[in-house]
């Protein structure tokens, strides 16, 4: 029985209902679209790190409930009224849900199913594929708040869709939608909604049947890319490759192929 349970008042957690070693963990705030205030970003943080624990999950969707109508609308405004700059610098602490995300041990799927704005669209980034549903709108609004993204949105996003892209975005305000955002490199695919769960849970699937341990190195070989010089990022990778020839699941990997049969990894 898996260890990542359904303990939250503002989230929901499924561990592999849609497919073997895949959790789906849903934000369920319906009443203010999913507005990230303090109490879910605690709880999608305890879940991440329960989720990284598990040996039943390899994979985590990360989505916005069904019937809310957005993957996450943004920060919870409301929050930010009466906070002067001492109480922002304290509830802007690492590691905030966003590092919580990107660092991640298992890759995280952010499975797009409606509004994804300021917070939400950083939460977005933080993970490492974005599939979204068609219709759904995109964003970094903050600007029109007189404020800036603050949850990683000025780094992330120039990393994914280019400096001028990024700074249109954030400049502006605007919002985009769906087809747009995968022209650009914001998102990765976009499907209608009734192909969306289809290859959402079908990626999940193909990455949860591999080596959790090589799932690990290999996103901490492709995060390094965008982190290092090249030089330092080639040694980081020839590093992790080697490392990987300690463990049983590289032995599994090696024998499977040579005769001719599906792996069965273990994580060891």
């Amino acid at each position: 029985m898996s260890e990542l349970t359904d303990e939250y008042d503002l989230l929901t957690v499924e561990v592999g209902e849609h497919a073997e070693y895949v959790a789906t963990v849903a934000i369920e705030r319906p009443d203010a679209r999913n507005a990230l205030n303090d109490q879910v970003r605690t709880e999608l943080k305890d879940a991440v790190t329960a989720a990284e624990a598990d040996d039943d999950v390899r994979v985590l969707v990360l989505t916005g409930g069904e019937g809310t109508g957005a993957f996450v609308a943004g920060a919870d405004v409301t929050e930010f009224k009466d906070r002067g700059v001492v109480e922002q610098r304290n509830a802007s602490e690492r590691p905030r849900v966003y590092e919580v995300v990107d660092n991640a041990s298992i890759p995280i799927i952010a499975r797009i199913n409606g509004h994804t704005l300021g917070g939400g669209c950083e939460l977005a980034m933080a993970c490492d594929v974005r599939i979204a549903k068609a219709g759904s709108k995109l964003g970094q609004p903050e600007i029109s708040l007189g404020l800036i993204p603050g949850g990683g949105g000025t780094q992330r996003l120039p990393r994914l869709v280019g400096e001028g892209q990024a700074m249109k975005l954030i400049l502006s305000g605007e919002l985009i939608d769906a087809t747009e955002a995968d022209e650009i490199g914001l998102v990765d695919e976009v499907h209608d909604e009734d192909e969306l769960d289809a290859r959402v849970y079908g990626l999940a699937e193909s990455m949860a049947a591999k080596s959790p341990i090589a799932l690990e190195f290999a996103k901490k070989g492709v995060k390094a890319s965008s982190r290092m010089g090249l030089e330092e990022g080639l040694e980081y990778e020839a590093e992790l490759f080697v490392q990987l020839f300690a463990t049983e699941d590289k032995d599994e990997g090696i024998d499977a192929f040579l005769e001719s049969r599906s792996p069965e990894f273990t994580g060891r």
